[in-house]
């Protein structure tokens, strides 16, 4: 079996002290191996973006290890897990996140960019990223000349271009009608068939039966686990 991309264990996040201290995760454990995509489910406040976060980097865990690619984000100084963030890890925001002076070719590129790619192939890179978005003829606007919709399918491009590794989605469908869900879908399940691993943070049922599993998140703990059940009309789609 393959390493695992991302391993939780036992990570817990507390935020405030005392009396009023929260617990966003206790004590949870979870593994993402290449080629697999993990949807987590839960109510509001279950603690799935707590999860999320922390998988990413963004957020340091009150106690827990976090690996990613095998190594502990906790002993990498703030420099490398930035450069892990953009060479191994993608993560795709609720609210896009793009630069606003970018148009939605350099926001898509701009990860590859700031890892020293040379300038001609990042511009190949990210126009392939929103062709399969379907956003090529909109790769020379601006952010604020697109639809929310729009703009998530470039936060979808810029999160998958390149060799990234690990695929970490915030409710990506959120903004988007449902031919546009199943796009951005199509394409996250297509870089985990193709060896990536992935995250999915999702309220809605259809979306999480893309993933090859569901965990369940209750009060920051794992309250059970599931496979996937994908429909044959989704398989057929990512063959």
């Amino acid at each position: 079996m393959s390493a695992p991309l991302l391993r939780l264990t036992g990570v817990v996040q507390r935020y405030g002290t005392g009396e009023t201290a929260v617990t966003a995760l206790d004590g949870v454990d979870l593994e993402v191996v290449p080629g697999e995509l993990v949807a987590v489910m839960g109510t509001s406040g279950s603690g799935k973006s707590s999860l999320l976060s922390i998988a990413g980097g963004l957020a340091a865990p009150t106690s827990g290890t976090v690996e990613v690619d095998g190594v502990d984000i906790a002993s990498l100084a703030p420099r490398r897990v930035a450069a892990l963030r953009r060479t191994t890890l993608g993560f795709v925001f609720q609210d896009y996140n793009l630069v606003p002076t970018l148009t939605a070719a350099e926001n898509v590129g701009l990860p590859l960019e700031l890892d020293g790619w040379p300038r001609r192939k990042v511009r190949r890179a990210a126009l392939d990223a929103l062709a399969a978005v379907e956003l090529s003829a909109q790769a020379g606007r601006f952010p604020d000349d697109l639809s929310g919709g729009q703009q998530q399918r470039v936060a979808i491009a810029r999160a998958v271009v390149g060799p990234r590794r690990l695929i970490l989605a915030d409710e990506p469908t959120g903004a988007l009608d449902s031919h546009t869900g199943e796009i951005v879908l199509r394409m996250l399940r297509a870089r985990i068939d193709a060896g990536a691993g992935g995250v999915l943070v999702t309220h809605d049922a259809r979306h999480a039966a893309w993933a090859d599993r569901i965990v369940f998140l209750r009060d920051g703990r794992v309250a059970d686990t599931a496979r996937a059940s994908r429909p044959e009309s989704l398989l057929e789609d990512v063959r």
